[in-house]
């Protein structure tokens, strides 16, 4: 079982000719409304490849939140909401993706405002991924006696304390902080992902493929990673390295050739 812990969202995608500039309305060729965020990403993307994983993270009543979870229960994924009473709406992520290349455009509240702390099961769990975004949540979860693996797409205030307790830290061209970790990861959009352990260091080409939404990219690359350093049952060692970016940079190359979460089903 890989755990998941941290951000759900409810996306509304929007696919576009032209991303909009401030004052500028532009029409849609298409809309969807599905569950994104990190580690949900991540999670659908475990399921989808075939494990069993569980999401922690606060969505409530909503009937936003249940439209994320009906979502999220299709592909699999085992959802424990530690906010099953909150009636405010969760987290909505308004995405435009523009047609001739997939690049997008994100705005999003993200967990701001919501402080939520619970126990966790990690009885059962192999491995846990987390993206920071609550932090008395991806603190409790990484006192798992298994690889814990970090999603630092960007720099958050829970990092000083999370990362001592991390394993695998899989940072984007964005986050240039120094990491002392066992095993560092860094990706740089199209260009080569590099890793370190110890001394160790090596970089891995991404595969060239025509990129249609790039939405999420990121989460799918996390959440193969994370599969993948499951599968060892062990940290990393250097020698590993390649094989498992090499398997993320795949899965994240099939999530960008496809249109909105058409990218799901390829992976079943």
């Amino acid at each position: 079982m890989i755990l998941a812990v941290g951000l759900c969202t409810v996306d509304l995608v929007q696919r576009v000719d032209v991303l909009p500039v401030p004052g500028q309305k532009v029409q849609s060729g298409s809309v969807e409304l599905v569950a994104g965020g990190p580690a949900a990403n991540a999670a659908i993307t475990i399921a989808a490849l075939g494990a069993s994983v569980r999401l922690v993270t606060a969505l409530g009543s909503h009937p936003l939140a249940d439209l994320a979870k009906r979502d999220l229960a299709q592909y699999g994924v085992e959802v424990v909401d530690v906010l099953p009473d909150r009636v405010e709406p969760p987290t909505v992520s308004a995405v435009s993706v523009r047609n001739s290349d997939g690049e997008r455009t994100v705005v999003s509240h993200n967990a701001s405002g919501i402080t939520v702390s619970a126990d966790i099961d990690l009885s059962d769990v192999d491995t846990v991924l987390l993206d920071g975004h609550h932090p008395a949540l991806a603190l409790k979860a990484a006192r798992a006696d298994v690889p814990v693996v970090l999603d630092a797409g960007s720099r958050k205030p829970v990092f000083g304390e999370l990362l001592p307790m991390v394993d695998v830290c899989a940072c984007s061209s964005a986050f240039q902080d120094p990491v002392d970790c066992p095993v560092v990861t860094r990706t740089h959009d199209a260009d080569p992902v590099q890793w370190f352990v110890g001394s160790d260091r090596g970089e891995i080409p991404v595969p060239q493929v025509e990129a249609k939404d790039t939405s999420g990219a990121g989460d799918v690359w996390h959440g193969a990673l994370a599969l993948g350093v499951a599968r060892l049952r062990r940290v990393p060692e250097a020698a590993d390295m390649p094989d498992l970016i090499r398997y993320a940079n795949r899965i994240a190359g099939v999530r960008v050739q496809h249109e909105g979460a058409s990218w799901r089903d390829e992976l079943r």
